[in-house]
Order: C-alpha cells, then sequence, then structure tokens
C-alpha cells in the first residue's frame, strides 16, 4: 500500500513545487488566522499555480462558518477541507451538502482513550480521520507525539486515516513499525520557523520512507 504522504502548513509557493517533487502527496494549507501558518486565498492559489494536478490540496479550518469553508475552497483551487475544531457530525453532514466533490477530513486530538472512539460519530460523514496529539492552547503543529501502542490496540476505523502528531524523519520509521496509516501528516518536523519548511528534512522523511 502506497501511503498518503502531507506535508502541512505550507506558506511559500516555491516550496510547494520542491515538497510534491521530493514526493509529497498532498499539502496542507492552514486557513485559520490565528496561526503563524495562516494564509490567505492568493496565497494559496500562489502556491498550487505550479504543482501537478494530482497532488491534493487541502484546507485546515477550525470552527469556522460552512459558508465561509465554501468560499475558500471555491476560489482557491482546494481539492479537500480538513477540519481541525469542534465540529460535529452535523456539521460534517452539512459541509457535505455544499462540497460534494471535496475530500473532508475530520482531525481528532485525541486526549485520551475514551475521547478516541468519538471517531466512530463521524463515520458516515466524511471521507478520512486524521489523529493528532491534543494540546490545550494550539490546534496542531506542536511538534507533541500520540501515543502510538495505543493506537495499534484500540484503532480500527472504516475509514482511511491520517497519523499526524510531532512526526518527523528520524520517527517516522518507528511509528510506522506500530501502527498502519493510510497516510501521515508533518509540520513542524520538517520545519525551520513555522511556515518555513526545511527541504532537508523533507528530503531526509522521503528517502526513510523509501527504506521501509
Amino acid at each position: 500500500m502506497k501511503i498518503r504522504v502531507k506535508i502541512c502548513g505550507i506558506t511559500q509557493p516555491e516550496q510547494s513545487l520542491a515538497i510534491t517533487s521530493l514526493g509529497a502527496t498532498a499539502l496542507g494549507f492552514i486557513c485559520v488566522p490565528s496561526s503563524p501558518r495562516y494564509v490567505n486565498i492568493a496565497q494559496i492559489q500562489a502556491a498550487i499555480a505550479p504543482i501537478p494536478p494530482n497532488i491534493d490540496k487541502i484546507g485546515v479550518f477550525a470552527n469556522t462558518t460552512i459558508s465561509e469553508i465554501t468560499q475558500i475552497v471555491k476560489k482557491s483551487g482546494l481539492t479537500g477541507v480538513q477540519l481541525h475544531g469542534d465540529e460535529t457530525p452535523e456539521f460534517c453532514h452539512q459541509l457535505r451538502q455544499s462540497l460534494s466533490q471535496v475530500e473532508i477530513i475530520k482531525a481528532i486530538r485525541v486526549r485520551s482513550l475514551e475521547h478516541l472512539q468519538t471517531t466512530t460519530h463521524y463515520t458516515d460523514y466524511v471521507d478520512t480521520l486524521l489523529l493528532d496529539a491534543y494540546h490545550p492552547q494550539h490546534l496542531g503543529g506542536t511538534g507533541q507525539t500520540l501515543d502510538w501502542p495505543m493506537l495499534n490496540q484500540e484503532f480500527s476505523p472504516s475509514l482511511p486515516w491520517f497519523l499526524a502528531g510531532g512526526l518527523t524523519p528520524d520517527n517516522i520509521l518507528t511509528a510506522l513499525s506500530q501502527i498502519k496509516p493510510h497516510g501521515i501528516d508533518l509540520s513542524s518536523g520538517v520545519e525551520h520557523s513555522p511556515g518555513n519548511k526545511d527541504l532537508d528534512k523533507v528530503a531526509l522523511l522521503f528517502q526513510n520512507l523509501g527504506n521501509r
């Protein structure tokens, strides 16, 4: 199985082409204004313009309105929406009505084993799940890892899913030796600073993945 690799928090157009050339199958764009990795519609358009059409282009949103998500997706050319806030299954269902052709990913910031079980509430309404580490102040990009052995024992969803949370080129093979996600999502683990990717780290990531 070829694993999906999403590099999230892209802010620089020239880096988007370099990262896809190295092997990324998806790029993530943060549409949350409070984030240090935030990009607007024009910046997303500029980053998307040079990359191949088969690359997934995912906008990351948190606790915003369906109308705003729909407007940004249609204007910027995104192919997917990642919901990283407190969106309910009903919200996901309504968003699906508005964006029928777009991949909907629901991120769950895992606090506990009990919290992990809430993923089942979303399986009828989204295409893909994403598990991230929980942090009380930050929605993502914190560098904290999940409890991988717990996931291996307790998590077997009916949907494809991404593993996120503190992944780096150095720990990715350890993570994938313990669990088998359909995709991985990296942000802070391949950065110089928020939004400025370290292309040497991205290259090392794909080199290590190729050695699996």
